[in-house]
């Protein structure tokens, strides 16, 4: 055999094996694509079905009807976590069904699981605000005193991505923190930025009447 057909054969050998090499490496890559897709849609049936049972439990004024709505919502939330963990999402139907089932401390911590990377950057900037404006709301109502200013650092950045330009609640709560911390001036300021977002807003008419303005 000449070095010539030699050389060939190397070469066509060389070439068979970059052309299995290619397609197992592109068979294997469309395979977890396909798992990574049937697991996404899954997980987005189980959020969507969550915040469904989520409204519900809200709407209802029954309250064993709701507390189970509430608990079924929590079963989808977990649902969809396990299979897209870092999506924030269900994190975020987690934390708001336990804060509807009394577990505010468990709410709490889905919500800073939101907040953190990866998953807060798939959030848009109005999801996160509204999540920034939850999480400070829990954090109030868990202790008051050692959370207030850690509160506030999450209303203010709620308000900077443009929160509270439709929603009076975060100036509402930012100015009965700075009420808390003796901050008068900022809290009449606050209250009154809810006003104009909201004239019919009574917390922020009775911050400003607690205040004397």
């Amino acid at each position: 055999m000449t070095p010539e057909v030699v050389l060939q054969v190397g070469l066509l050998i060389l070439t068979l094996a970059m052309f299995f090499a290619i397609h197992n490496l592109s068979r294997n890559v469309l395979t977890k694509l396909r798992t990574n897709n049937r697991a996404n849609l899954q997980s987005t049936r189980h959020f969507v079905h969550g915040s469904h049972l989520l409204t519900r439990s809200r709407s209802t004024p029954h309250k064993a009807q709701s507390q189970a709505h509430a608990k079924n919502a929590l079963t989808e939330a977990e649902k969809a976590l396990s299979l897209s963990p870092r999506d924030p999402g269900p994190h975020i139907l987690k934390a708001l069904s336990l804060d509807l089932l009394g577990h505010k401390t468990s709410a709490l911590k889905s919500l800073d699981a939101a907040l953190s990377p990866p998953c807060v950057k798939s959030l848009s900037e109005k999801e996160r605000g509204d999540a920034l404006v939850k999480r400070a709301e829990l954090k109030l109502g868990l202790n008051r005193r050692r959370r207030v200013d850690s509160a506030v650092e999450d209303l203010v950045d709620a308000v900077k991505l443009g929160r509270a330009e439709g929603d009076a609640t975060a100036f509402c709560l930012l100015g009965q923190c700075y009420e808390w911390k003796g901050m008068r001036d900022e809290a009449i300021d606050a209250f009154e930025r809810a006003l104009t977002v909201d004239s019919g807003s009574d917390l922020a008419r009775q911050g400003l009447d607690r205040l004397g303005s």
